[in-house]
């Protein structure tokens, strides 16, 4: 094992503002507290809530790092007295609560899992965030049932590419909406049964088409704003609605009588701020339920873009511009290539 060195290279947000306010700094190598590995970051993911951050309105919990980055995948170097799980020389993604944009991260090690067999670093750094957020939001809060049928919206982001394939996986009809023919077709491809262009398609009046007027039991929302009556109006007697973002706004306006007369659920929730010990329990049920399909290649990683660390002000403005599909990945200078 090499040597841990005392330094290391980071992305800071030097304040708040735009891609340009990302800068690669030296910072020293943070020690694991209890409970806490170490992990040398060979490839870091690139989340819709680091542009939050960055931009001074998704401040990080108390006590995570100050720096953006919330999965990474890398090798333990070191960990804290009282850890058993996890050793140096174990390969292990996470979900960090912050300070993935570094050599080196912290990350508690319950919210470690092991790199899937065939996976590289890089793509395994690609699928805690989105893994843990659509499991939690779709399988746990909304309760999606063996039969029922599910819609995302924003099918071509990185939740959008997890949620599509975990859907399909466990054997259910899946929708999508994206912002192109082109991003529609790659939602087709992943197992999505129809892709619905939000731009020229009505996706309530295409849904009920294709559910014979039924509606989706579940629909995985990043949009917010107007789209929320419309989505109530989507989903079937019973139907859940799950709130993640508000990318289109914080405020709605609704018919309430939909919700009592045919029994809608809507469910809001965020990921960082939830407490250790929930997150170390989806991890733990993700390594039994989950783990398996990626092994078996039932769900595959869908990576945009790599950037070096030097190059993360590109990959801010690529994540803000929505033109990706997938996974927009970061990787430190001793690993790019």
């Amino acid at each position: 094992m090499n040597q841990i060195p005392t330094t290391m290279t980071v992305i800071e947000i030097t304040r708040p503002g735009g891609p340009e306010v990302l800068a690669t700094v030296s910072r020293p190598v943070p020690q694991p507290r209890a409970g806490e590995v170490l992990i040398r970051v060979a490839a870091a993911g690139v989340n819709r809530p680091d542009c939050f951050q960055r931009q001074g309105t998704y401040a990080p919990p108390p006590g995570a790092s100050d720096l953006p980055g919330l999965e990474v995948a890398g090798t333990v170097v070191a960990t804290a007295t009282d850890v058993i799980a996890w050793k140096p020389g174990d390969a292990v993604c996470a979900l960090t609560p912050g300070g993935g944009y570094a050599e080196f991260a912290l990350a508690p090690a319950a919210h470690c899992l092991p790199v899937p067999a065939g996976f590289s670093m890089l793509q395994a750094a690609s699928l805690p965030e989105t893994i843990f957020t659509v499991w939690i939001n779709v399988f746990e809060r909304s309760r999606l049932a063996p039969g029922e049928t599910f819609l995302v919206q924003g099918g071509s982001s990185g939740i959008g590419v997890t949620a599509i394939q975990m859907a399909r996986a466990f054997g259910h009809r899946v929708f999508a909406t994206a912002g192109s023919a082109e991003k529609c077709r790659a939602c087709e491809q992943l197992g999505a049964e129809r892709g619905i262009n939000y731009r020229d398609e009505d996706f309530v009046a295409v849904i009920k088409e294709l559910t014979g007027g039924r509606g989706v039991d579940v629909i995985l929302d990043m949009v917010g704003g107007d789209y929320v009556p419309r989505e109530l109006n989507a989903l079937a007697t019973d139907g859940r609605l799950a709130l993640i973002a508000f990318l289109g706004g914080t405020t709605a306006t609704i018919d309430m009588s939909q919700i009592l007369y045919r029994r809608l659920s809507i469910s809001g929730s965020t990921l960082r701020p939830r407490s250790i010990e929930f997150k170390g329990e989806i991890a733990a049920t993700l390594r039994s339920k989950v783990w398996p399909l990626l092994e078996a290649g039932k769900l595959k990683p869908v990576i945009h873009s790599v950037f070096g660390f030097a190059e993360a002000a590109r990959a801010h403005a690529l994540m803000e511009s929505s033109v990706h599909v997938g996974k927009i990945m970061l990787q430190p200078a001793s690993c790019a290539g």
